[in-house]
Parts: C-alpha cells; sequence; structure tokens
C-alpha cells in the first residue's frame, strides 16, 4: 500500500516545482503560513504533517525560531529532507500510523494532506491532531471549503474534501474550535483551531 498517496512515484517532480530552496520564498502558501506561525511563541513545538523535503514550509517554521519536527510517507521526499535541513527531526510514516514521534506539540501545520485521505480517514486525523495537540495547542490545515471530489494534478489520484460546514462539526467533536478560516493567493482554504482549554 502507497502511504505516500501517490507523492512518492512524483517526489522528483514535486521537488523541481516546489521543494527546492530556490524560490521557497515566493511559494504559494508561504506568507499566510508564517503569518501563523508569528502568533505562536518562540521554541514553540511544531509538528509538519506532510513536511515533503521541507522546503518551503518546515524551513520557515525553523526560520521563525520554532522546535519544528516533519513527518512524511514518501521516503524520497524525508531523504530530501534530511539533506535540507540536517538536525531537524523527521520521521517516514503514515500519519495515521505514527507514533508522531511519541509526544504531544503546540501546534499541528498539514497543508495539502488531509483531502488526499478517504472520508473515514479524514475523520480518524482529525481526531489524531486533537490527541497530538498540548491543551490550547494549534492546528492549522488546508482543505477546499466547499464539499466536493477531484483528480490530483500531480499524483492524478482521488481527492475529496468533505467541506466546511463537516470539517467544522468534526474538529468541534475532536475538542478543537475554529478561530479563523482564510485563503492564500492560490484560493487553498485554510483552517485555524485550537484545541479547547487553556491559551497556549
Amino acid at each position: 500500500m502507497d502511504h505516500s498517496n501517490g507523492y512518492e512515484a512524483i517526489s522528483a517532480e514535486w521537488i523541481a516545482r516546489r521543494g527546492s530552496d530556490a524560490g521557497r520564498v515566493r511559494a504559494i502558501g508561504v506568507d499566510e503560513v508564517r503569518r501563523w506561525a508569528r502568533t505562536l511563541p518562540v521554541g514553540s513545538s511544531v509538528i509538519d504533517i506532510g513536511c515533503g523535503p521541507g522546503f518551503p514550509l518546515t524551513a520557515m517554521l525553523v526560520e521563525e525560531g520554532l522546535q519544528v519536527y516533519g513527518l512524511d510517507a514518501a521516503p524520497s521526499f524525508v531523504a530530501a529532507f534530511q539533506r535540507n535541513l540536517p538536525g531537524i527531526p523527521v520521521t517516514c510514516a503514515s500519519v495515521l500510523k505514527s507514533d508522531c514521534f511519541g509526544r504531544k506539540f503546540d501546534a499541528v501545520l498539514a497543508v495539502g494532506v488531509i483531502f488526499l485521505m478517504t472520508v473515514d480517514e479524514q475523520a480518524r486525523l482529525l481526531r489524531k491532531f486533537a490527541e497530538i495537540l498540548n491543551v490550547g495547542g494549534r492546528l492549522l490545515f488546508t482543505a477546499p471549503l466547499p464539499a466536493c471530489t477531484w483528480i490530483d494534478q500531480m499524483s492524478g489520484l482521488r481527492s475529496v474534501s468533505l467541506g466546511g460546514e463537516e470539517y467544522r462539526r468534526q474538529l468541534a467533536s475532536a475538542g478543537l474550535s475554529v478561530v479563523a478560516e482564510f485563503e492564500d493567493v492560490g484560493e487553498n482554504h485554510y483552517f485555524e483551531a485550537r484545541k479547547m482549554g487553556a491559551a497556549l
């Protein structure tokens, strides 16, 4: 079974298009994730789910002074991550099967990940996000606002968005409260949530 949802097969193309150091400052989504990262206290622990080769987003989190961990299911991405960001902890595993370093985090980032999974897997993933967050911890993930299905342009595999209403419902059920939603210039929709309890 391909736990990378087709991305191991296209890893070289993906790295060439988005996952290299060249031009990463201009990559879509970097400005939005950087603004989110700057709301976290310096030194906060963050796990980047679907970190890819570490560029552009994981490297930016490191630059912002956060204690960063990476997780990706594509072996080629993890190998590139280790070359690009030596010393930053990373593991190669399906997020649904990983123990996520056996710890909790102050924040979870998951850009371009959840909609690659089945409906049931997405529900499990949202619950897992809640489980690995500290009380008051922050989550940022992307998924289209309308409920829809489409074919992923790079992997050629089916993608599924549960839609904003269902994501909000499932987040609340998992103990996560949506605090903001916004879009980047590429029209990617972001859900920002907080684990209910004391503030971070």
